[in-house]
């Protein structure tokens, strides 16, 4: 084999070595991190990797088969705590007074991480979120209705879409939960959505046409949060969301082992909405 020859090949082997069965980046995965239209970080995988759970494998708090419960609370401007209740299918739900009589009474939200994708590629074939399931459930349990969306996770930034079905399409208005790295008090950015007029309620404000909301985000703490699963160190982050029907308001603690634990709302109808992570549970039996 003359020398040319030999120089080809071990050039050809190397590329084999590197390239053959996967490629990675320079930090050893294989995707890279690229901002969205919307400036949130996302995973990119080459559109060889056609696996449906490549968005769930690098998830070290929303892992595929977790269960995360939220408790739940929803006071008025007044400080009158209110409940909901599921009616039917064509009367839909109605506030009610809290009462220790619960019957009918939602009191928890149940955020379940899907494998894979499911019919989400259907609708939108560049999907890149792990997917989650919700559930709201009456004092026994029962979910007579539910829906998906999704999370995204990462190294730079974790991004979640909040409840946001029946009572809870009120949340839609204010900041989503976001914390971006670097994790640190002071660290601040913002983000923007346009919002359609399905998500409005004559229950809290009813509008016509788009609304573009722009939110601001800002790590302003580092505390201690005692909880039904124990003391968490969190981080705390102010997020205010400003547009033409007013300014809302949330107060996050994230925790990096459960991700967000507390999330306190001010509504745009001076409303408050507290959701509160009561456990955590790993449908396959492991641990969390």
């Amino acid at each position: 084999m003359n020398t040319l020859r030999l120089i080809s090949y071990l050039a050809l082997l190397t590329i084999l070595f590197l390239f053959g069965c996967k490629s990675l980046d320079s930090s050893g995965t294989d995707y890279r991190l690229v901002l969205d239209d919307d400036g949130i970080w996302v995973e990119q995988f080459d559109r060889a990797n056609v696996d449906d759970s490549r968005y769930n494998h690098n998830n070290t708090i929303y892992q595929e088969k977790t269960s995360f419960i939220y408790s739940f609370k929803h006071f008025t401007k007044d400080n009158q705590r209110l409940s909901f209740k599921y009616v039917d299918s064509i009367s839909d739900w109605k506030f009610e007074p809290y009462s220790k009589d619960k019957e009918g009474l939602f009191e928890k939200v149940s955020i379940t991480v899907l494998e894979g994708l499911g019919y989400n590629t259907r609708f939108n074939p560049d999907y890149n979120q792990t997917v989650l399931s919700y559930s709201y459930l009456t004092h026994n349990d029962f979910a007579p209705f539910g829906s998906t969306s999704g999370v995204i996770e990462n190294e730079k930034n974790v991004w979640m879409h909040p409840p946001r079905d029946k009572y809870f399409k009120i949340l839609e208005i204010n900041p989503f939960p976001y914390i971006k790295a670097p994790y640190k008090i002071g660290n601040h950015w913002t983000w923007k959505l346009t919002i359609g007029d399905p998500w409005s309620d004559p229950r809290w404000l009813a509008w016509n046409g788009l609304v573009n909301n722009t939110y601001t985000y800002e790590i302003v703490k580092i505390s201690t949060l005692k909880t039904s699963i124990g003391k968490l160190r969190c981080y705390i982050i102010k997020s205010e969301a400003t547009s033409r029907l007013g300014k809302t308001e949330l107060l996050s603690y994230f925790n990096r082992k459960y991700g967000f634990v507390r999330l306190d709302y001010v509504n745009i109808d001076g409303s408050r909405t507290v959701l509160e992570l009561e456990d955590v549970i790993r449908l396959d039996g492991g641990s969390k």
